[in-house]
């Protein structure tokens, strides 16, 4: 599954294009790790080696490893674009999981729906907010408290950022949109 995705899903052909730009290429073998894992976590990127970790025994589907891909593929973006402190700045985490969450196709409508969350006005957002704090409860001993202000106060700024899709990606055709953009991004300026 892992294979098929890094072949063929779009928001991740532009995030591994995008990485590759940033100086920051990743490997397959170096750089993704398929464990068994505890809990019901699908996935995780651990910063300290720089390398994405799939829960093999939490990942239902082709569809579910796409997302989780995509979703851990930001945050090593964001590892490789910005000087992020993962265990020591709660906001640069707070920022991370928003972009992840609003970029990664986490949120998106199809997903709402399965979750019998929809007809929300500003459903994007508020979905958004809601899973960025999840993800930091599960990766921080923190309170509620603590990691809803920590996204309260870096939400504008990071819902905003959305490097490097461009927009947020609605869907496959919207990231394929995305990524063609990203590639063709340079190419006025190679003859000048």
């Amino acid at each position: 599954m892992l294979q098929k995705t890094l072949e063929t899903n779009p928001y991740v052909k532009l995030l591994l294009d995008a990485m590759k730009h940033s100086g920051c290429a990743l490997n397959r073998g170096r750089h993704f790790s398929c464990e068994v894992c505890d809990g019901n976590v699908s996935g995780g990127f651990d910063a300290s080696t720089s390398q994405i970790v799939l829960c093999e025994n939490n990942i239902r589907n082709q569809a579910h490893m796409g997302r989780v891909v995509t979703h851990e593929l930001i945050h090593a973006f964001d590892h490789c674009r910005a000087h992020v402190h993962w265990f020591t700045n709660i906001r640069h985490l707070a920022c991370s999981e928003i972009r992840a969450a609003s970029l990664s196709g986490d949120c998106s409508l199809v997903n709402e729906l399965f979750r019998l969350r929809f007809g929300l006005k500003q459903h994007h957002q508020t979905c958004v907010r809601d899973r960025a704090v999840l993800s930091i409860l599960a990766v921080r001993n923190v309170s509620r408290e603590e990691a809803q202000k920590a996204v309260d106060d870096v939400f504008q700024s990071c819902f905003n950022d959305r490097e490097p899709f461009g927009r947020i990606p609605h869907s496959k055709t919207y990231a394929r949109y995305a990524h063609r953009d990203f590639q063709n991004r340079d190419r006025y300026y190679a003859n000048i």
